[in-house]
């Protein structure tokens, strides 16, 4: 795996107050996006099998790592109920039996590890994000967020990673303008444990198994 030119990732004051046991993990690398294998969306499958056999529905939330995530909303002033975590959102779809969307393999590594893990993960276009520099602040009223597939999503009172052009990522969804797309190339994935350092490695290493299994560049 080749390692490119890493980001500064800078965690806020109000962060570090409302969750003082935050992790993350940053893993950024040259990749190739193939379209998701046969043997990749095995992999998804055989997770979610997993899933639905240990969880019912009223018990997704209650994983520590989704928990946790939960938690610093309601510290922040935000519903997860309404703005669930992405994690806990995947997990709900496939204990419902409510399919999972098979897109390309960067997409969908993030995807199994993030419902292996109850870890919600930023994926981005490195190469889009405005400066060298990332800030996990809060968002505010005036933030306009263009949610993927979602359009203007309110991330009032909402942990984000913000660039020079603005916000890029919350725990409930990432941005357009920094998405992953077929051409990326230079991968950032940003594995943030609001429930602290437990599991949080297990998933580095699993994220990056995947990755130089299904998006290695050739």
């Amino acid at each position: 795996m080749n390692i490119t030119q890493r980001k500064n990732i800078v965690i806020s004051q109000k962060i570090i107050e409302i969750c003082p046991q935050f992790q993350f993990a940053a893993l950024q690398c040259e990749v190739q996006n193939f379209l998701t294998s046969d043997a990749l969306w095995n992999e998804i499958l055989a997770e979610s099998e997993r899933i639905k056999v240990n969880f019912k529905l009223e018990e997704i939330n209650k994983r520590p790592a989704i928990l946790a995530t939960r938690q610093a909303y309601k510290a922040l002033g935000k519903d997860p109920n309404r703005y669930r975590p992405s994690a806990e959102a995947l997990c709900r779809r496939i204990v419902r039996d409510l399919p999972l969307y098979r897109t390309t393999a960067l997409v969908d590594i993030i995807n199994l590890v993030s419902i292996r893990s109850g870890f919600s993960i930023g994926g981005f276009d490195a190469d889009k994000i405005a400066g060298n520099q990332l800030t996990l602040g809060v968002g505010t009223a005036s933030d306009e967020f263009e949610a993927i597939g979602r359009g203007l999503l309110n991330i009032e009172h909402l942990p984000v990673y913000r660039d020079e052009m603005g916000g890029i990522g919350t725990p409930t969804s990432d941005c357009e303008r920094t998405k992953i797309s077929p051409e990326t190339t230079n991968l950032l994935m940003l594995i943030n444990a609001y429930s602290g350092e437990e599991g949080l490695q297990e998933a580095v290493d699993f994220a990056k198994k995947l990755l130089e299994k299904y998006a290695t560049i050739q």
